[in-house]
């Protein structure tokens, strides 16, 4: 058996790591299309919101793979000229356009390294495949220690790679009819994956659902899957439908077909910081529309706590936009952008010093003191997790002169890490471990502070279809929904 032997293109860079919530992956696979590495490019940078720390693409010809990949947003890591080369070399067939897969990344807790950017590339028994995950597994260590018993070398900090060790193993000589299936049914976690074979895409979602991934259509017929529907936006395609929980979808110079890995008998857990979070307010995830969710939050957080003669509702830009507006509209106050955000600096730009962290802040946030001075102001954000970049904003508030500030939270507070895709802190990081809400109000320096309640939050995306049952909620709550071994920590996770 032929282990995969995973390249990368070596980069020395390196960036900053914020102190709170990272957004997770994006993915984005395309089939039979002309130009498939510009078109992931596109859909890549549509979904950059859900990774910036690296990017690549990888595109076929119907017998060859092709890879670049680096660190950095997708315009720096795949810039014109290799997708010029990317879509010649898919090309190569006569009039039979090969496929592409992309992703962009933001760790977990693997490394910020080139040798964990993705897609990887490999080799097995079956050829050349390159991968994109996003997602994390909670059995990765168990996957790898296996491995590494029966001879498998790894060359990765990323769980992803124990996905590619699991494909070749069930490719040997082991009677497995199904390589790719077999390796699916060992994952435990959160896991949405393309896989890009030199003849075929293959497209897997895991059996509980937690991370998004759709199927869409191009006006010349092409199939394309990616995480999130505003990236079909922006590529003009149609939306078809969601890969299933459990399912594998191929695309191929046959068309479209599909297949189950496990049975549709697992509870599902849709990830509920999604909503909250992640996506873009265009997408439309688990079946809403994520702008009318965050503006259903809050609604009800003004229903839950609302506040007397407040002057002016403002949002933190820029998440904190479609819960703010939801707030305004609910409570009939004013709603003024009175924060406006640098867009030349990155989102990751977070120093170690107090000093430099309080420089970064202001950098990145300017307030406007007409709009705030002597006003009881409402500010609107949707989550808090370590709490000291917030503390920096409201101390940049108050040095404007706001009279009073009441600071409104769109989720409940965060208690615990999370192993399903989210960077959140260890738990006793995180600024509502073992803290009451009037302790993290005392921290944060405001005048109040009222977080939106579980069953407030969870009434918000119940639908006839989708109970607030099949949401996974348990970065909240502490409820998860499959087992986590026992001494499984955020550092003992590798992560895409």
């Amino acid at each position: 058996m032929r282990l995969p032997v995973l390249r990368t293109i070596p980069s020395h860079r390196s960036r900053p790591h914020d102190a709170e919530a990272r957004e997770k992956c994006g993915v984005f696979g395309v089939w039979a299309h002309q130009s498939p590495a510009r078109l992931a490019y596109s859909a890549l940078v549509a979904l950059q919101h859900r990774g910036q720390e690296s990017a690549g693409i990888v595109a076929t010809d119907g017998r060859v793979l092709e890879r670049r990949a680096e660190m950095g947003l997708v315009s720096n890591a795949v810039p014109p000229p290799d997708l010029d080369t990317l879509d010649t070399h898919a090309n190569s067939r006569p009039s039979i356009p090969g496929g592409a897969i992309g992703h962009n990344r933001y760790s977990t807790t693997g490394a910020s390294a080139s040798n964990n950017a993705q897609p990887f590339l490999g080799h097995f028994k079956g050829g050349q495949v390159a991968i994109g995950h996003n997602g994390n597994l909670v059995n990765a260590r168990e996957l790898r220690d296996e491995l590494e018993r029966a001879g498998h070398g790894f060359h990765t900090s990323s769980d992803t790679e124990a996905i590619l060790q699991l494909l070749a193993h069930y490719s040997s000589d082991d009677g497995s009819q199904d390589p790719l299936a077999s390796a699916l049914a060992r994952l435990r976690g959160a896991f949405s994956l393309v896989f890009l074979f030199s003849d075929r895409l293959e497209a897997a979602r895991d059996p509980w659902g937690w991370r998004p991934l759709v199927v869409g259509r191009l006006p010349d017929g092409s199939p394309v899957v990616t995480s999130e529907t505003v990236a079909l936006d922006v590529i003009g395609a149609e939306f078809v439908r969601e890969v299933e929980p459990g399912e594998i979808v191929t695309l191929s110079d046959d068309g479209v077909s599909s297949r189950r890995f496990a049975d549709a008998s697992a509870p599902l857990a849709h990830c509920i910081f999604e909503h909250v979070y992640f996506a873009s307010p265009a997408t439309r995830l688990f079946g809403q529309t994520v702008q009318m969710v965050r503006e259903r939050f809050g609604e009800r957080l003004a229903q839950e706590a609302p506040v007397e003669n407040a002057d002016l509702v403002i949002p933190m830009p820029d998440s904190g936009r479609s819960a703010a507006t939801g707030f305004a509209r609910a409570s009939a106050t004013p709603y003024r952008e009175a924060i406006i955000p640098n867009r030349y600096v990155g989102r990751t730009f977070i120093k170690p010093t107090k000093e430099e962290r309080a420089t970064a802040v202001r950098l990145k946030l300017n307030i406007i003191s007409e709009l705030v001075e002597g006003q009881t102001c409402v500010v609107v954000d949707d989550s808090v997790v370590r709490g000291t970049t917030t503390r920096a904003k409201m101390d940049q508030l108050r040095a404007a002169g706001a009279r009073e500030i009441h600071l409104r939270i769109s989720c409940p507070p965060i208690r615990h890490p999370c192993f399903f895709g989210i960077d959140f802190a260890e738990r006793t990081q995180l600024v509502a471990h073992e803290r009451s809400v009037e302790e993290i109000r005392s921290l944060l320096g405001v005048d109040s502070l009222a977080y939106l309640s579980l069953d407030g939050m969870l009434d918000c995306v119940a639908m006839p279809s989708l109970g607030r049952e099949n949401y996974c909620a348990a970065c909240f709550s502490g409820t998860y929904p499959i087992e986590v071994p026992n001494g499984l920590s955020k550092e003992s996770l590798t992560s895409c």
